[in-house]
């Protein structure tokens, strides 16, 4: 795109300098400016604003009265784009593509009271004007000359054309015409940056800050917000960064909570959120939120479970039927809260704490076996004992497939203190459903083979609890009669295997 002439009179040697970049506010635009007369070729150094910064303020100045953008009539300035492409001095080919770029330079006929609405050019032109005085002093008569200005641009696609958008934009005060994009705001912005177009710049950023950004267009934004005073970057940075370093973890608990409690379509969100947790970056925080969240519902059952197994609580309420039937319900609802965060933590590989605590359950299991020997369960709340054994049969199931691995103490407890649990299930839940037979089994299953992990002394004094696994038909127990097998084939080993034992155990004693 040309406007007006071209810029030839600068030649090869004028384009010959290092691309600076953009993204620097006025250092960078600095570095690619040259000034010169219409009768010479001016020192670079020599007519550049040396510190020139954004001040608080701008002045508005006025729109130029004498003529309009590009009109070669009544401009007082004339300034050159050109395509700013870094080279090698040695590059021949490098000097020839530069000779090539002078069919896209494009010639501006502007005015310079126009121009000081940008601090940058109001600076060049004012040194430029007190180097005149000191050259005219004394010939008032003369005519005055006319300003020329080179300004070097990326080599980017639409450069040339944002640049001049801005410069149009100086003959203006209305940008909503213009300024109608996240894209295009973000590319006049980059060059209003340059200038120190300071309306442009706020108008730019107050059409950024109300719109939604695509990915890309959010890491373009970013990379801009260093260029911009804390007052203008106050509402983009609110979009992109967070203020607390735990907000993640704040709306990552939130979103939990939501999903337990606050939704009547509950398996809509609880999937929504499951897929979130499956997707989440940061596998350390979803840990801490599961684990948190995990012990708050833990807590409310086991509290539950506790009032409903008190002895004394009937002298403690005038109306404990009603009490009673709060605190099953109460337990329930946390109960299948409690499974679906122990799905989504073995999900996740992240129930190590979850089992850890769950294995350590002395009271809550006894509150439980209490609980399930009374009958008032049946009429409320009948699948408690089949919410809390899932609960249990998914840990346990981990744990025996070395999904999570769980140290020896820990494993014992976890049969230890649930296998009670299991037995009082099978005893008092009557008449048994076949998904209840069906879990039944699993966890029994499940059982033997954690037991199978532990010490011989260990599993000893587990194995015998576990008789009641045992059926009228023995065909129908083959994981019970699996689990003895293994033992006493252990326990039975010849004196020569039984005498290195003990060797290696007198080794390691000693």
């Amino acid at each position: 795109m040309k406007i007006g002439g071209g810029g030839g009179a600068t030649g090869v040697a004028a384009k010959k300098r290092q691309r600076t970049g953009s993204s620097n506010r006025l250092s960078s635009t600095v570095a690619a400016i040259d000034s010169s007369r219409p009768d010479e070729i001016l020192d670079e150094c020599s007519h550049k604003p040396s510190a020139l910064r954004r001040t608080a303020s701008h002045s508005h100045l006025p729109i130029s009265s004498r003529g309009a953008f590009n009109d070669s009539a009544s401009a007082d300035t004339v300034l050159r784009l050109y395509v700013d492409c870094p080279f090698d001095d040695d590059d021949a080919e490098s000097i020839s593509a530069v000779d090539s770029l002078d069919q896209s330079d494009v010639q501006i006929y502007l005015h310079s009271d126009v121009l000081r609405r940008c601090e940058y050019f109001e600076a060049l032109l004012s040194e430029r004007w007190l180097n005149e005085s000191k050259d005219t002093a004394g010939d008032s008569g003369s005519a005055s000359k006319m300003h020329r200005f080179s300004l070097g641009v990326p080599d980017t696609p639409r450069s040339i054309d944002d640049h001049i958008t801005v410069l149009q934009l100086l003959y203006t005060d209305d940008y909503s015409a213009t300024i109608d994009s996240v894209s295009t705001a973000l590319s006049l912005l980059e060059v209003a940056l340059k200038l120190i177009f300071e309306e442009c710049i706020k108008a730019c950023v107050r059409f950024l800050e109300a719109v939604p950004w695509t990915e890309e267009e959010e890491k373009r934004v970013f990379s801009l917000i260093p260029l911009l005073r804390d007052e203008e970057t106050k509402d983009l940075l609110a979009r992109v960064a967070p203020i607390k370093h735990d907000s993640s973890e704040d709306m990552l608990r939130g979103l939990i909570r939501a999903a337990l409690h606050n939704h009547t379509n509950m398996a809509f969100v609880k999937a929504f959120v499951a897929k979130l947790l499956r997707d989440f970056s940061s596998k350390e925080l979803a840990r801490r939120v599961l684990d948190r969240v995990f012990e708050m519902s833990l807590k409310v059952v086991k509290e539950s479970l506790e009032e409903y197994s008190s002895p004394d609580f009937r002298c403690d309420h005038n109306d404990p039927e009603a009490i009673q039937r709060l605190n099953l319900h109460t337990a329930m609802t946390n109960g299948r809260h409690l499974l679906w965060l122990v799905e989504r933590m073995i999900e996740l590989r992240v129930a190590d704490t979850a089992v850890k605590e769950w294995s350590n359950q002395v009271s809550f299991t006894a509150d439980l076996q209490r609980a399930f020997r009374d009958d008032a369960w049946r009429n409320y709340v009948p699948g408690l004992p089949a919410v809390v054994l899932r609960c249990t049969c998914k840990l346990a199931n981990a744990v025996s497939m070395g999904t999570i691995l769980a140290d020896r103490q820990v494993r014992m407890k976890l049969v230890k203190n649930w296998l009670p649990v299991l037995i009082a299930c099978k005893d008092n839940v009557s008449p048994m459903m076949p998904n209840h037979k069906q879990l039944y089994l699993e966890l029994e299953e499940t059982f033997l083979r954690i037991i199978s992990t532990l010490p011989l002394s260990d599993a000893q004094e587990l194995l015998q609890q576990c008789l009641s696994f045992s059926t009228r038909n023995v065909e129908d127990c083959p994981h019970l009669i699996s689990a003895f097998t293994t033992w006493f084939r252990r326990a039975n080993r010849s004196h020569e295997q039984k005498d290195f034992v003990c060797k290696k155990f007198g080794d390691w004693a000693d």
